[in-house]
């Protein structure tokens, strides 16, 4: 049972180490709210408030010439019952820094941003606007568009958000990957819980559980009910209270109110601070420096009431395990609070309701068959390791919450390499600690290395090693969502000599000029399209198949494709020599002639470039994100499995070529 004890603990760290990758796949990295401000007697601002997620960015105002990101725009459909003074502007400072690959300054906003529209009205107006935007993390760009309808003056003052479903659709990926980021928040709770059942304040628990229902009387079924009752109590007292703050916050000021209490907790220097702090306290508790308690007073008159008969001993005998474990439960029930508050109603709940389900089944067992009790491993120096080992995860989780500060406020103190430094260092001494090279004050005498404690340190310094690269510039896209973005990085390494020449052989284009060819170009020389109806009716005359980029000007994983990927030699003699080049920029603001609008199931008239292509990828592929890559035949369908953003050079030409092959056997 020991053997089993330490596997699952084991098995619970591992889990730990991969979250960061479940958690960062978002279905809808931008949520916005509207509120309106009444500024003086017929003057009104409206605020366009974006709540951005971790890992993601989107651009500001601008302008941008081409070539450069996507800036946030805002536009107002004219009615003669109001007139908008001045433009929009941010009440956001964005972060301004000069960016290698777009050669210009850019400037762009993570976590959130306020954007406002001064609007004079005398009698009331209804405002309608669409908002469009570009979002980035370390592996996709993703754009999206939504349609406001705004009340100003008259009886309404109050902002309400009117675009369709299916109009405000982001995704980061496929529609087969929706829900992700909620998974990965329960995911991530029901390791830690497994986690705290391991820990000193937790584990000795189980005992005094047997002991409190081995004294109960009556029939096997009062038992049963009595320990079903006990586990619910724990559910409960772990659940509610958080459900009840977010139920009142929704109640006094609806879902905005909520969002944005959620969004400052995310964003504002002072809760972090103040989070940095309490798991720097924390985990120096967890080395043995100190101990935190709660008031011995608090858990006194629990434990006196847990003797009441009925229901009520029950609960206070779940408060009382809730308030004793409350020293290594309370850092750990933070941390799943945090991750999970991006602004949803429901997901902290969902989240916390995961932790406590599976924090009090193993009491609720116990209850239900305290003969289990005598294969429990004895408590010990083992228990003291799980809590050091915590302590260690708690002070690099810790710094998640400087590291937002210091890029939400520009403070520089803790840029990509120095975070990375702390977390290779802080790794580095949990995987000495577990090689019995450091102890501390609790810790037992350890005559020898356990297969497991070895098994856990190699699992440590393998990441430690992955890390490692990470200062260089590798992208380390698995904790892309704990990491500081890689733009606050001073020094990155380049993979390649750069471009490949030319080869001088093959057309991907006709010697005439190409719609759009104009105002666009292919990257490294090459030669194509930027209409797809043209593009394959050229396919179409020279017998080749077609090469569909899904791109964006503001796309940084498409630019850092081009460079790393497509300027193999090999990529670049495929595409230009076997393929036809169409390139369709989901973001481009170019406005396309009448008879080239495009109206959607929802009855929207599409009037400009990108949002002509970006509809087309996604009722077409299901995906809005870029870099996409479509292998098309004759038939219009796609030859191969389409791609993503991927930097393996040889599957890419393994892909390119497998698209070749399939064009000619059809």
């Amino acid at each position: 049972m020991a053997r089993l004890f330490k596997r699952i603990f084991i098995a619970c760290v591992a889990l730990m180490a991969v979250m960061p990758s479940w958690a960062q796949q978002m279905v809808d990295p931008v949520k916005w709210n509207t509120k309106v401000n009444e500024l003086e007697e017929g003057l009104y601002q409206i605020v366009f408030s974006a709540s951005v997620a971790a890992g993601w960015h989107i651009y500001d105002l601008g302008p941008y010439e081409l070539g450069g990101p996507m800036a946030t725009s805002f536009e107002f459909t004219p009615d003669a019952s109001y007139t908008l003074e001045g433009g929009v502007y941010a009440l956001s400072e964005a972060h301004r820094e000069f960016d290698p690959i777009y050669e210009m300054e850019i400037g762009y906003y993570e976590n959130g941003v306020q954007f406002a529209q001064n609007v004079r009205s005398e009698g009331g107006a209804t405002v309608d606007v669409t908002a469009d935007w570009m979002a980035c993390n370390d592996t996709n760009c993703v754009t999206g568009d939504k349609d406001f309808s705004i009340k100003v003056g008259g009886a309404a003052e109050a902002a309400e958000p009117a675009a369709k479903p299916a109009e405000e659709k982001v995704e980061a990926a496929s529609a087969a990957t929706s829900g992700g980021s909620l998974w990965g928040y329960i995911l991530s709770a029901i390791g830690w819980a497994l986690v705290a059942l391991l820990t000193p304040c937790v584990f000795p628990m189980i005992p005094m559980t047997v002991s409190f229902f081995l004294k109960g009387s009556g029939s096997a079924a009062a038992g049963r009910f009595r320990a079903l009752m006990y586990g619910l109590f724990i559910v409960l007292l772990y659940t509610v209270p958080i459900g009840i703050i977010i139920l009142i916050t929704w109640l006094v000021g609806g879902d905005v109110v909520t969002a944005d209490i959620f969004n400052w907790l995310a964003t504002h220097w002072l809760p972090n601070l103040i989070f940095f702090a309490v798991f720097m306290i924390f985990a120096a508790s967890f080395f043995g420096a100190f101990e935190i308690v709660l008031p011995e007073k608090l858990v006194n008159d629990s434990d006196a009431k847990a003797d009441k008969k009925g229901l009520a001993g029950i609960f206070f005998m779940a408060l009382t395990l809730v308030l004793v474990s409350f020293s290594c439960t309370g850092p750990i029930v933070g941390s799943v609070l945090i991750q999970s508050t991006s602004g949803e109603f429901w997901t902290p709940i969902i989240t916390m309701l995961a932790f406590s389900v599976v924090f009090a089944l193993p009491f609720t067992l116990f209850a239900l068959f305290p003969s289990w009790l005598k294969k429990l491993p004895k408590s010990g120096g083992w228990l003291n390791s799980v809590k050091v080992v915590l302590g260690f995860v708690e002070l690099a989780l810790g710094l998640k919450f400087l590291s937002v500060a210091d890029q939400t406020y520009h403070w520089g103190i803790l840029d990509r390499e120095v975070y990375l430094a702390l977390w290779i260092v802080i790794f580095s001494l949990l995987g000495l600690y577990l090689l019995g090279k450091l102890r501390f004050k609790h810790d037992s005498d350890m005559p020898y290395l356990s297969v497991g404690r070895l098994a856990l340190a190699i699992v440590t310094f393998a990441f430690v090693v992955y890390m490692i690269p990470g200062m260089w510039g590798a992208p380390l896209k698995a904790l892309s969502g704990y990491m500081p973005p890689i733009q606050t990085q001073d020094f990155v390494m380049t993979a390649g000599g750069g471009a490949a020449a030319p080869a001088a052989a093959g057309k991907s284009a006709p010697e005439a000029g190409v719609k759009y060819g104009d105002v666009l170009k292919l990257p490294l020389g090459l030669e194509g399209f930027f209409d797809l109806e043209e593009a394959e009716a050229y396919a179409a005359e020279v017998d080749k198949p077609l090469f569909v980029d899904f791109t964006g000007h503001g796309c940084v994983n498409c630019r850092e494709m081009e460079a790393r990927v497509w300027s193999d030699p090999r990529v670049l003699e495929l595409l230009r020599n076997e393929y036809v080049i169409v390139a369709l920029y989901a973001d481009d603001k170019l406005k396309v002639d009448e008879a080239d609008w495009v109206t959607t199931d929802t009855g929207k008239v599409l009037k400009t470039l990108g949002k002509i292509n970006s509809y087309y990828a996604l009722k077409t592929y299901g995906v809005n994100a870029q870099p996409y890559y479509v292998l098309q035949g004759r038939d219009g369908k796609p030859l191969v499995e389409p791609r993503g953003y991927d930097l393996d050079v040889d599957a890419f030409v393994q892909f390119l070529r497998s698209g070749v092959e399939a064009y000619r056997n059809k």
